[in-house]
């Protein structure tokens, strides 16, 4: 099974994320059952709200295939893509984006809307969600509750008065 294999990878990518401080998600863009680009979420560190796992990925592809189309090739993420990296999505051509974990906050492949399924949009990409979901789903609840837990050690740490 081909799919969990790339996820796997992906999820890869997604703990380089969490190992500079950025929330974990990963990507891969598959041309031919080889990946030829990654990515890994770095909005915080690149001082760039577009810098998502899945934008890398495919800023990194296009620099590889020397074309901003990516026909043929299939994108495979950590979390459901939100409704820019879905957009990107689409304006790439993909012909197939494979995700994990849903996202049912900003979810934009079927969680909270389904930009893939937009009839009057000009190209119609491929979607498969669930792929190993528990897997990446898990990864993220770890990071935000190793990130809860710090919050509350630095909120318990007293500070001392001088009351002399």
């Amino acid at each position: 099974m081909h799919d969990a294999a790339f996820m796997l990878q992906a999820i890869e990518q997604a703990r380089k994320a969490w190992a500079l401080g950025e929330v974990p998600v990963g990507a891969l863009v598959v041309r031919e059952g080889q990946v030829i680009a990654s990515g890994f979420n770095q909005p915080i560190g690149r001082h760039d709200p577009t810098a998502h796992a899945e934008i890398m990925a495919l800023r990194a592809a296009a620099e590889v295939l020397g074309n901003y189309r990516l026909p043929g090739c299939e994108l495979y993420v950590t979390l459901e893509p939100c409704a820019m990296c879905a957009g990107a999505m689409m304006h790439a051509r993909l012909a197939r984006v494979v995700f994990g974990a849903p996202d049912p906050k900003t979810g934009a492949s079927g969680s909270v809307v389904n930009l893939f399924e937009q009839q009057k949009l000009n190209h119609h990409t491929a979607v498969i969600g669930g792929v190993l979901a528990d897997e990446c789903g898990a990864l993220l609840k770890e990071f935000f509750a190793e990130r809860r837990n710090q919050a509350v050690r630095q909120a318990a740490v007293v500070v001392p008065t001088d009351r002399g």
